[in-house]
């Protein structure tokens, strides 16, 4: 009875800790094709992941909650572009990573953009949202820094897209 009791109190945990785990996606194009396919920006997480402090207390303290899983299931499609100084990077990956952070001027460790991707002739464009880093107080107070980010780009948006409609109809009606 007791070695049963021990086997479902361990298929039980193996499944919460399976349902907490994100997709973190490395390679831009893939993460851009799904965020273009799902309608949902990307989180571009620029990270040394085997040696900056705070980029591993960011991971700690929220990225790996389970306020921030579910939020990021709903909201983004995951991007991690890493700098590890011991962990071995194909030289493909490597290269794209350092595009990026010059693209996005990356200065400092840990630092996320929100990007929106569009294709065009062929071609991937990010449109830049805003960016944070590490925020003290938890999954919480991060969350709501990414939704100041999120939410005031979606105001603008609809914004736009209320003009375009105005003008549409004005236009066709008229």
């Amino acid at each position: 009875m007791k070695k049963i009791l021990i086997v479902a109190l361990l298929i039980l945990g193996s499944a919460t800790v399976g349902a907490q785990e994100l997709k973190w996606e490395t390679n831009m194009e893939q993460a851009s094709q799904i965020a273009i396919k799902t309608k949902k920006p990307l989180l571009m997480f620029f990270t040394g992941s085997d040696w900056c402090g705070w980029c591993i207390r960011l991971q700690n303290e929220v990225l790996k909650k389970p306020e921030f899983v579910a939020w990021a299931k709903e909201n983004v499609v995951l991007l991690e572009l890493d700098y590890p100084r011991r962990t071995p990077q194909l030289p493909e990956i490597q290269k794209q990573n350092m595009e990026l952070q010059q693209i996005f001027e990356v200065r400092g460790y840990p630092t996320i953009w929100f990007a929106n991707p569009s294709k065009k002739d062929g071609k991937t464009n990010l449109e830049k949202l805003g960016s944070t880093g590490y925020v003290a107080g938890g999954p919480e107070k991060w969350l709501e820094t990414a939704n100041q980010i999120l939410k005031k780009n979606n105001l603008f948006f609809q914004f736009i897209e209320s003009l375009f409609i105005r003008v549409v109809k004005r236009d066709f009606f008229f």
